[in-house]
């Protein structure tokens, strides 16, 4: 009878032991954002917008342009097609060489768009009036009718080829213009709007220049960096010829020349070699002047 309490003592002790020894299984615990009714979670900031473009990334107004570092006024008016004195006229500059970065400049004529030409309206007449005479507009300042006007002393196929004396040339007109190479020599670099704005021609020092078409001389100097002595000729509202790299120029600012006159001698100034770089400007924009040129 005394073995009974003991056995009952000792299936208590294991059935203690085998419950201690069973693994715990503790539930997942997980992390939830605890949202309050009085503070709710705020969504994530919107990326800041980008900088607003600066002042000299806008767009110059139709007419103007705003002067930028390392820009001299020669340049400004071969990159529009102008003469530099007319710009230097349509704005007051007291001094050429004083133009400041963000200046804005006038670059075409005040009282027309570049290259557009205006005409009066015409008014219907009333009954029994006297029909008026056809109103002929003044010849402008700054036309061009001078830049294309041949010489008295011109070939008749010069002036048959261009627009009539005392007309003011239009673009419709620069199709009438007649081209002739500036130089003879070998293309030794070709036009490349990215690298190069016209084309070389190599010869030989002192070698004839001659006008590429019938025009008014605008620049004669060596004021316009990596062009040497330049000669700018203007042949039409819209179209220019310009001629660098000279060892001595035999015309000025104002000459009227006509197509094949002399007007420099071929040189290095500027240049590494002895050439001839020439381009053509339509609008102040250079073209590949073969588009031009006769085929050869």
């Amino acid at each position: 009878m005394k073995q009974l309490p003991r056995l009952a003592l000792l299936t208590l002790t294991l059935g203690l032991l085998a419950a201690c020894s069973t693994p715990t299984r503790q539930a997942p615990v997980i992390d939830r954002p605890v949202q309050s009714a009085h503070h709710p979670v705020k969504p994530a900031a919107p990326a800041p917008a980008p900088a607003a473009a600066s002042e000299e990334s806008k767009p110059d107004a139709r007419g103007s342009y705003t002067v930028r570092k390392g820009d001299t006024l020669l340049r400004i008016a071969l990159d529009h097609g102008q003469n530099y004195r007319d710009i230097v006229t349509w704005n007051n500059l007291a001094d050429p060489d004083d133009i400041k970065v963000g200046q804005v400049l006038r670059v075409s004529p005040p009282d027309r768009v570049a290259g557009v030409q205006t005409n009066p309206v015409q008014m219907p007449e009333k009954a029994g009036q006297t029909p008026s005479r056809k109103v002929v507009p003044k010849r402008q300042e700054t036309n061009v009718a001078e830049a294309v006007k041949p010489d008295r002393n011109e070939k008749a196929e010069n002036v048959a080829s261009g627009p009539a004396p005392g007309t003011i040339v239009t673009a419709n007109d620069d199709e009438r213009l007649s081209w002739m190479w500036p130089a003879n020599g070998k293309i030794v670099a070709t036009f490349d709007d990215g690298k190069n704005k016209g084309i070389d021609i190599a010869g030989r020092a002192g070698q004839q220049v001659m006008a590429a078409g019938a025009g008014k001389v605008m620049y004669a100097g060596s004021g316009i960096r990596g062009y040497g002595n330049l000669v700018i000729v203007k042949h039409s509202n819209t179209l220019l010829s310009a001629y660098a790299h000279n060892r001595a120029i035999v015309v000025k600012e104002g000459d009227t020349v006509s197509k094949g006159q002399v007007i420099a001698e071929m040189g290095d100034t500027d240049a590494d070699s002895v050439k001839l770089h020439f381009e053509i400007r339509q609008q102040g924009k250079p073209v590949d002047p073969t588009r031009f040129l006769p085929s050869r």
